[in-house]
């Protein structure tokens, strides 16, 4: 009988398990009817040594070689004949695409392609590579696909591993302190760590070739290429010191190159391998020692002259010299030491006795003695002032200067003390001191004396218009012409009297600010325009601002009066007649003024200059004190600049005045800048408090002054309010206990006994935070010295428009800041 298997290679484990399986069953038949291109492709396959497998038919019918076995593993006792995605079903997902690939005509080729093959039935990251080739049947027709396989795992690993060693080996090098390098047989620099190019600023591959000698100290240059090119044509080892520059501090260091040549079999030099390590400390420590030596042996020859040289220099000095050993031994004393020494205490030092024994009999000097001589025994050199002697008898002052004492081979065997008596040049000093502080008090009274003066004539003045028109107001049967003329005396006598109370506040950085932040160019294009009807028609205003905002924070009312103040002295000072310049600068520096250090900034200036004949020099001190003035009697208060001044200084600026003779005046004032605030809903705000103004409030009233509660709830009521008084602050917070809802704000003095009315507000703030609060006071030092406080304020003396617009103001910020919440709560949902 003939064999069906007679197209297969004889002999191998794979052909002999194909010739013993039964085909009949499987969808190729029996072996007879197997096309011939399937005979061919199994027979080339199974005599080839390289592993590589079969997949043919429509079911990718499954066959291999012998040298394809071991990759199968345990899927080796199922795996002839079945299809191709059953026997690799592990790795269908990554081969899937290969597979389709091959069999619509594509080759394909894949190298090392890692791949979980699972050979032994657990997970097992291999690497291969794969060429893919379509088998034709006789028709041409692609029937199988041919698969040549080789695993790479032993490489790609090995690869690996070799790329870790090299990334470990450049690591080390770059931590290495020391900087390795290489250079060919030429000299020419062919590697380098990156720690060179840190230590001289060097660009990466500018070190190359000859590079690296840019880096070296000039005077090194020359020496280290001879040392080099010697090296480099007798094969001699490389050992040369020389400085770079270190790019870090600029400054240079000693540094030291070594190299060993590298040769090939026949002895010539292939490589030179070196490296550079920094001995700038040795160096340094090698010269300290050469000086030592140098001074150990000059200090050798004139340890013989020290004793003649104590007692030359000892004796003809006017201080009073000593000095002890480590055990407050006297080792030397002059005559003057001694004498002194004898007449406070009574006994006569001398070379060999011990300090404090000398001075057993008195404590507290044996203990100052000890203290500072301990201090000057253990090396520190230091200046003091004491005063020695009995306390009973006269008590001298000296100035004592510590030095330490060495040997000839430098070691620390004890002190100097040179002590000169001060107690006659201390005598005058507190003498002067004394004087001095007369002098202080003396300028101070009369700088009170004239404030207090300066106040009583002005308030008198104020006082006398408004008792004679409240005289006048008394008379029955008055004009109504003339009642409104003298209401109209005493309204205008209280405004002028606020202000005169407000300008002494400002002098004295007493007064209470109501900071806001603005803009200070736009703030000072809307002074300009006020202040013609100020200056009067003759005289010009001009403005120069820049093109950039500045914003400050300050007290805006504040500020325009300080810009007001200036310039009605400008206008006097140009007889009302001429150019006056308002200009603008932002981001500057706060110069140095009147001895005061200047700042960073950024600050805003803003300068009013005149025509004038500018200020006297004698007068630059005196112009911002208060009630100083040169005008006329009537003229002025003389308070104008000192409200300017307290205003800066308040507000974390200054002012600055420069002025030449017969060339006019410049005052600049400085005002920290800030960011810009948050555009504020200006409209809304207004038509809020247009609709508040139209209905009645509940207003809780805390104010201790009998008189001003009184007339502050009835003032309240005109304007159309229901009233709770309160007469201090705890019982304020009573009434709101009682019932919290009924109350629309609070209208509270700031100065009260017990609980002030900062502290007030802030409590409310905290239990009712919708609540509006308004503070008011005539003087706090609490608010003077605390702007942040956040509350609105009105300032005493007010008027009941003033009352009415700040509750309308604080009512419309509280009725848009609800409507704010309430939309962030809509877009929440």
């Amino acid at each position: 009988m003939a064999d069906p298997f007679r197209f297969l290679p004889p002999g191998g484990v794979t052909g002999a398990e194909i010739r013993a399986g039964d085909w009949a069953g499987t969808p190729l038949g029996p072996p007879d009817a197997w096309p011939p291109a399937l005979r061919s492709a199994l027979s080339l396959m199974l005599s080839c040594p390289t592993a590589m497998f079969l997949a043919w038919g429509p079911d990718l019918l499954c066959f291999y070689n012998d040298a394809y076995r071991p990759i199968l593993g345990y899927r080796l006792a199922t795996a002839l004949g079945r299809p191709f995605r059953e026997v690799w079903a592990s790795i269908w997902d990554e081969i899937a695409p290969l597979v389709a690939a091959t069999l619509a005509g594509e080759s394909q080729t894949l190298t090392d392609v890692m791949l979980d093959l699972s050979r032994n039935g657990q997970s097992e990251q291999a690497w291969w590579s794969f060429t893919y080739s379509p088998v034709l049947d006789e028709a041409g027709a692609i029937s199988g696909l041919f698969c040549v396989t080789a695993e790479t795992t032993g490489r790609v690993l090995g690869e690996a591993r070799l790329r870790e060693s090299e990334d470990h080996f450049r690591h080390t090098v770059e931590l290495n302190p020391q900087v390795p390098w290489t250079c060919d047989p030429q000299g020419n620099i062919t590697s380098y760590s990156n720690r060179w190019l840190e230590l001289t600023g060097q660009a990466p591959g500018e070190p190359e070739g000859s590079g690296w000698t840019k880096a070296l100290h000039p005077e090194d240059l020359p020496w280290t290429v001879t040392v080099f090119t010697h090296c480099l044509a007798s094969g001699k080892p490389v050992d040369v010191d020389y400085r770079i520059r270190v790019a870090a501090t600029g400054t240079y260091r000693w540094m030291r190159a070594r190299a060993q040549p590298r040769r090939d079999a026949d002895g010539a030099i292939v490589r030179w391998y070196g490296v550079v390590e920094d001995i700038h400390d040795r160096k340094l420590a090698e010269e300290g020692l050469r000086e030592m030596n140098a001074t150990l042996e000059r200090r050798v020859a004139e340890a013989l002259a020290q004793r003649k040289l104590w007692a030359d220099v000892f004796e003809t000095t006017d201080a009073l010299v000593g000095a002890l050993d480590t055990e407050y031994r006297f080792l030397a004393v002059n005559a003057a030491y001694a004498d002194e020494f004898e007449d406070i205490y009574g006994l006569r030092p001398s070379v060999g006795a011990n300090l404090l024994d000398l001075l057993s009999g008195y404590p507290e000097q044996r203990a100052a003695a000890r203290a500072v001589w301990s201090r000057a025994l253990a090396g520190e050199e230091f200046t003091v002032a004491e005063a020695f002697g009995d306390p009973g008898r006269r008590r001298p002052y000296y100035e004592l200067k510590f030095t330490t004492l060495r040997d000839a081979r430098g070691r620390r065997i004890g002190a100097f003390q040179y002590a000169q008596d001060i107690t006659e040049r201390l005598r005058h000093q507190e003498q002067l001191a004394r004087a001095e502080e007369a002098l202080r008090h003396a300028q101070q009274m009369e700088a009170v004396g004239q404030l207090t003066g300066g106040v009583a004539h002005d308030f008198n003045n104020l006082l006398t218009i408004i008792r004679s028109s409240v005289e006048f107001l008394r008379r029955p049967n008055l004009a109504e012409e003339r009642r409104t003329r003298y209401l109209e005396a005493v309204s205008d006598t209280v405004d002028r009297a606020a202000r005169l109370t407000s300008q002494l506040l400002a002098f004295a950085r007493r007064q209470p600010l109501a900071p806001e932040v603005f803009d200070v160019g736009a703030r000072l294009s809307g002074v300009a325009d006020m202040l013609n009807a100020v200056t009067g028609a003759r005289i010009r205003i001009v403005r120069e601002l820049p093109n950039t905002r500045c914003h400050v924070r300050a007290d805006p009312s504040q500020f325009e009066t300080a810009l007001v103040n200036l310039a009605v002295n400008a206008r006097d000072a140009m007889d009302g007649e001429g150019t006056l310049t308002l200009r603008l600068s932002c981001g500057t520096e706060l110069p140095p003024i009147r001895g005061h250090a200047g700042a960073p900034g950024p600050f805003a200036a803003v300068s009013v200059a005149d025509e004038g004949p500018g200020v006297a020099p004698d007068l630059l001190g005196r112009i911002f004190e208060p009630f100083f003035t040169t005008k006329a009697v009537g003229k002025g208060t003389g308070l104008g600049l000192s409200q300017v001044i307290g205003f800066a200084k308040q507000s974390g600026g200054d002012v600055e005045v420069a002025s030449a003779d017969g060339r006019g005046a410049i005052f600049t004032l400085y005002l920290p800048e800030v960011d810009s605030p948050p555009p504020a809903e200006v409209a809304e705000a207004a038509g809020d408090a247009e609709a508040i103004e139209e209905r009645a409030l509940c207003v809780l009233v805390v104010e201790d002054n009998l008189e001003v509660g009184r007339f502050c709830t009835q003032l309240l009521e005109e304007l159309g309010h229901a009233t709770v008084w309160a007469h201090n602050a705890e019982a304020a917070l009573s009434e709101m206990e009682k019932a919290p809802s009924r109350f629309d704000a609070v209208f509270s003095d700031v100065v009260m006994p017990g609980m002030g009315g900062v502290e007030l507000a802030r409590r409310l703030r905290a239990g009712h935070p919708e609540l509006p609060v308004v503070l008011t006071t005539g003087y706090s030092d609490a608010l003077a010295r605390d702007d942040t406080h956040g509350f609105e304020l009105v300032r005493k003396p007010y008027s009941a428009e003033q009352v009415a617009r700040a509750l309308r103001d604080v009512l419309a910020r509280r009725r848009s800041g609800s409507k704010e919440r309430a939309g962030t709560l809509d877009r929440a949902r």
